[in-house]
């Protein structure tokens, strides 16, 4: 298992043994992701979302809050290409236990430390519907750039749903390791 830690985060790969906090934070987030993202809400989706992110296209992070153990949120690197192109689609989303108190900021980052270290990835892309905020804020204090604009770009919450895409390459990752 792939741990990283930072001031008041630390990021595992999600097993089994976790679907029932992850399951639970989603239930009692889901205003909070309702428009944005669909995360698995019961234990078959979870597993299901587990057998996706297994796979050599993906990689899944779940964040965990040091003191108290519980739930930040969760990272995907998805459709990852490898050779020449060396990119992924992050995914994100936050739990309502620990909102807005800049946990993500953290996880999000470790998350983009592994993905440019150890996963080798070259650009990390973010697809963020105009009317999120915090994902807006999010990326922005990253140091991501905004690319451009999808009208109906993804199927989300029942609707064709427009968005901002933007995008972070390794060599202007702000937080980069040294050693990487």
């Amino acid at each position: 298992m792939s741990e990283a830690e930072s001031v008041d985060v630390a990021i595992c790969v999600p097993a089994p043994g976790d679907a029932d906090d992850f399951t639970a934070a989603v239930r009692a987030g889901m205003d909070l992701h309702k428009t944005w993202v669909d995360p698995p809400d019961t234990a078959e989706r979870f597993a299901a979302y587990l057998t996706r992110t297994a796979r050599e296209d993906h990689v899944a992070y779940l964040i965990r809050h040091t003191e108290c153990g519980e739930l930040v949120g969760f990272v995907n690197i998805n459709n990852i290409v490898r050779g020449a192109f060396r990119s992924g689609y992050l995914g994100y989303g936050a739990f309502a236990s620990h909102a807005g108190r800049g946990l993500m900021s953290y996880g999000l980052r470790a998350v983009i430390d592994a993905a440019f270290g150890e996963h080798g990835l070259h650009r990390l892309k973010a697809n963020i519907q105009p009317d999120n905020a915090p994902s807006l804020a999010l990326v922005r204090r990253l140091g991501f750039h905004r690319e451009g604009f999808s009208p109906r770009y993804l199927f989300v919450d029942g609707d064709w749903r427009d968005h901002e895409r933007w995008a972070i390459l390794a060599e202007n990752w702000p937080h980069r390791r040294m050693d990487v």
